[in-house]
């Protein structure tokens, strides 16, 4: 028989971190980490609307890495080095600069900001590049209110959310879809 996935213990607005320690479900800790989960859960959207290829491994590692990034963010700070939770790498941010390169060598240069869309795998690639950047900002509001975040999770962050950008860009390049340039009204 499957486990219930129900346990009751959050009706009453509480939750606990990893670690065992309660907070209010609105606690800007939890709104980091369920962002990030929002974010992770686009992502496997971007990769199922790009089918079985080199782009769908990738942001398969990316997904491994974002729950990685969640656990370090759902975790108490002060009984985390009690517990093994996995650690983002400095390797990981190379491997998503070494794939924007790699990427930005087929596409043309960029002169005009892009409006989102041109194929639906474009636009949700675009989507999870803004919920990356609130994810973002949501870790730097941590620190700032002198929550402990690991500075590699802002810097992963930080660099995921310019690859998904470049994969936007680069889905359109691949579905031949038209990137849109903005023309601002009156100029």
């Amino acid at each position: 028989m499957a486990t219930k996935i129900y346990t009751k213990t959050g009706d009453l607005g509480k939750t606990s971190l990893l670690g065992g320690t309660k907070v209010s479900k609105a606690h800007i800790r939890i709104e980091t980490y369920g962002t990030v989960d929002e974010l992770n859960s686009y992502i496997g959207l971007v990769s199922d609307l790009v089918g079985k290829n080199q782009i769908q491994l990738f942001l398969k590692e990316i997904q491994d890495r974002l729950f990685t990034v969640g656990s370090s963010l759902a975790c108490d700070p002060e009984k985390e080095p009690l517990m093994k939770i996995p650690d983002l790498k400095e390797e990981d941010i190379i491997r998503l600069e070494q794939a924007m390169d790699k990427m930005n060598e087929e596409l043309p240069a960029m002169k005009n900001f892009i409006l989102p869309g041109g194929h639906q795998a474009v636009s949700t690639a675009h989507i999870a590049r803004c919920v990356c950047r609130r994810a973002e900002r949501l870790c730097v509001h941590l620190q700032e209110e002198n929550e402990f975040v690991d500075a590699l999770v802002i810097k992963y962050m930080n660099r995921l959310s310019d690859y998904l950008f470049v994969l936007a860009r680069y889905i359109a390049h691949l579905l031949d879809a038209e990137e849109i340039a903005w023309k601002p009204r009156g100029l």
